[in-house]
């Protein structure tokens, strides 16, 4: 077989670019990066197969398997190339027509919208142009919104997909014309993993196709550098009418694969048979504590009498109300900038934001009573080491005021929008700032918001260990992490 083609041999540095990038919401593929996706394919029965390269930019993973065909004992390949972006079509024809003076290879290049096509053909329309079974698919689908009003999202109901992005639409299109035993490999954002607008996508995911491995690249900026991405991406590789057994889990720091690390994990910690959210857990192979600690976290919050909520005074909304400094007819409004070390720090006379809210009869109903209660800030920094940071608010260092407003920033752990009972409520800081609670939180989410339905999915260790947490932690002035995590590993013990 031929050595690769030189439009293909691209250096990280000279990646190429579209005119209609922004537009098109393309991230170029590196080569390294299609070369490992190429390589997760196995081989199947078939000798002639048909690939599908939906968003195929200048066609890198297209090139990268036909490179493999040999391995995978393909003697003739039927290639399905799309691409919108006029701008790429000249580099595109020239990469893939490269192949055919070398392979039994042909390829239908569509230069009309994958979304429209496909959903026209699945849906049953007379005039739409066929498409077969694919037995393979590689996937590098755009990354953009799709709004709830726009022609995407229209066609995309006719063959009953709910979903809110291009790079999930484009999965599960490909995913529903995947043949019966078709593998599909996609580079994609981690974010439908959790969270409450994927859950369609994930049922679907789930209910057409069985999950063989996920790679995760350990550092957020390095699979799309050149772009400047700082989306937590994944390469996804499943298999459809497979039954589902374990999955492999492998990680690298970047898009070099040098430490390419994997193992093997029941399904069952991927994606739980008892979770309604289907959300999809990928644990990593160097987690730094045993999982028969992690296993004793097996409460939900409901079981526990804790609930949580986002704070309810939105800023904007009631900026009448809003003041600089607190004074006699104020109360505490508390933002994500008042956590500090695990405390409040209020006020902040040096802030942009307000430190207090006035107390009438317009703004009480946005207010908690005065107590303890537990908050976890919704957004972290990109640099933060931890996921979720956790803070306790005590009455006694906000002037044991009536009430307290809490920003919509900002999650609240309460007990029926009353305050817990103290030592419970610095048990709780305490855990959630603990190594094994950020490691769970990983394992599904890989962006740097902490929304309550994450919250509320996560699992937590007994009552009785979040109250021994409390009991510990009052003798400490400072808790270090260390600290933290070793009195958690004895309390699970």
């Amino acid at each position: 077989m031929a050595s690769p083609v030189k439009p293909l041999e691209l250096t990280p540095n000279a990646q190429p670019r579209s005119a209609n990038q922004s537009q098109f919401s393309q991230f170029f593929t590196s080569p390294e990066i299609a070369q490992f996706m190429a390589g997760l394919f196995t081989p199947t029965s078939t000798k002639t197969c048909h690939l599908l390269d939906a968003g195929a930019g200048v066609g890198s993973l297209s090139a990268a398997f036909l490179n493999r065909t040999r391995k995978l004992g393909l003697e003739t390949i039927e290639l399905d190339a799309f691409e919108i972006d006029s701008s790429l079509h000249s580099q595109l024809s020239e990469t893939l027509a490269s192949y055919q003076t070398h392979l039994n290879f042909k390829v239908h290049l569509h230069t009309q919208d994958f979304i429209h096509a496909a959903s026209d053909w699945l849906s049953g329309n007379l005039f739409a142009q066929p498409l077969p079974r694919y037995d393979y698919v590689i996937l590098n689908p755009p990354y953009q919104k799709i709004r709830s009003n726009s022609s995407h999202r229209k066609a995309l109901r006719q063959v009953g997909i709910e979903t809110v992005n291009l790079y999930s639409a484009f999965i599960a299109l490909s995913l529903l014309l995947l043949g019966d035993r078709g593998q599909l490999v996609a580079i994609a954002p981690r974010s439908f993993c959790n969270g409450p607008y994927y859950r369609p996508f994930r049922k679907l995911l789930l209910q057409q196709a069985a999950i063989r491995q996920i790679h995760l690249f350990e550092s957020r900026r390095q699979a799309f550098k050149k772009d400047n991405v700082l989306q937590e991406n994944i390469i996804l590789h499943v298999e459809r009418g497979l039954q589902q057994g374990d999955v492999i889990i492998s990680t690298s720091t970047d898009g070099k694969f040098n430490d390419l690390t994997q193992r093997d994990y029941p399904f069952k910690q991927v994606v739980s048979s008892s979770d309604p959210e289907h959300f999809i857990h990928i644990p990593t192979p160097h987690e730094s504590h045993p999982s028969s600690l992690s296993s004793k976290f097996c409460y939900s919050l409901g079981d526990l009498g804790i609930h949580v909520s986002t704070g309810p005074v939105v800023d904007f909304r009631l900026k009448p109300h809003l003041r600089q400094m607190p004074d006699s007819k104020t109360v505490p409004l508390l933002y994500p900038l008042h956590i500090q070390d695990s405390q409040i720090t209020w006020p902040q006379p040096q802030s942009k934001k307000p430190n207090a809210i006035a107390l009438n009869s317009e703004t009480q109903k946005w207010l908690y009573p005065q107590g303890f209660y537990c908050v976890v800030r919704r957004f972290s920094s990109k640099e933060e080491k931890w996921r979720i940071v956790a803070s306790l608010v005590d009455p006694n260092r906000l002037q044991n005021l009536l009430f307290f407003g809490f920003e919509n920033h900002l999650n609240v752990f309460h007990k029926k929008k009353q305050g817990l009972p103290p030592t419970l409520a610095r048990g709780l800081m305490v855990l959630l700032n603990s190594t094994l609670i950020d490691q769970q939180f990983r394992r599904f989410s890989g962006h740097t918001q902490v929304n309550v339905t994450d919250l509320k999915q996560m699992r937590y260790p007994s009552l009785e260990v979040i109250i021994d947490l409390g009991y510990w932690s009052e003798g400490y002035k400072q808790l270090t992490q260390g600290a933290i995590d070793t009195q958690l590993a004895t309390l699970l013990q």
